[in-house]
């Protein structure tokens, strides 16, 4: 019997089988996402998320959030400031490492507000804990945002 091969294997399945599981929720997020669904995406995100997207003053949709049903309305409060016909949001890249997953894309949009545009880069870090978002870092291009927001 060898232990070490049967523990290494294991290991092997049980990162496979959280890779799987996290892909599988990430593209939950993004099919929710798109559909509007904020019940959806409430239940998607655990009860507390560590939500981390830069503070910025002058845009509407970014503050503070800590628990699921905050992060999920975070695209209602999106779509209420912006002009939702004009959103956009590529996938170019999706890594997933265990309940880790990395998304790396493109997004733009416009401000209902002041009619500018903004557009940029995003990189998205995503952990999926028993099949629901625990944590969700966005990096994206909050100058561009900023000037689109200031009149």
């Amino acid at each position: 019997m060898n232990t070490t091969a049967d523990s290494a294997t294991a290991a092997d399945t049980a990162t496979t089988d959280a890779a799987a599981a996290t892909r599988a929720t990430v593209q939950k997020f993004f099919e929710l996402r798109i559909a509007g669904d904020t019940e959806g995406l409430t239940a998607l995100f655990a009860d507390e998320v560590d939500w981390l997207l830069a503070e910025n003053p002058v845009v509407p949709w970014i503050r503070p959030r800590s628990t699921g049903a905050e992060c999920a309305a975070q695209a209602d409060d999106m779509a209420e400031y912006t002009v939702p016909e004009d959103a956009r949001a590529s996938v170019d890249t999706l890594l997933v490492d265990g309940h880790d997953a990395v998304i790396l894309g493109h997004l733009s949009g416009t401000v209902r507000a002041t009619g500018k545009t903004f557009e940029g880069p995003y990189a998205l870090r995503l952990t999926v804990e028993n099949g629901r978002i625990t944590r969700h870092h966005l990096y994206e291009n909050s100058l561009s945002i900023a000037a689109a927001c200031t009149p």
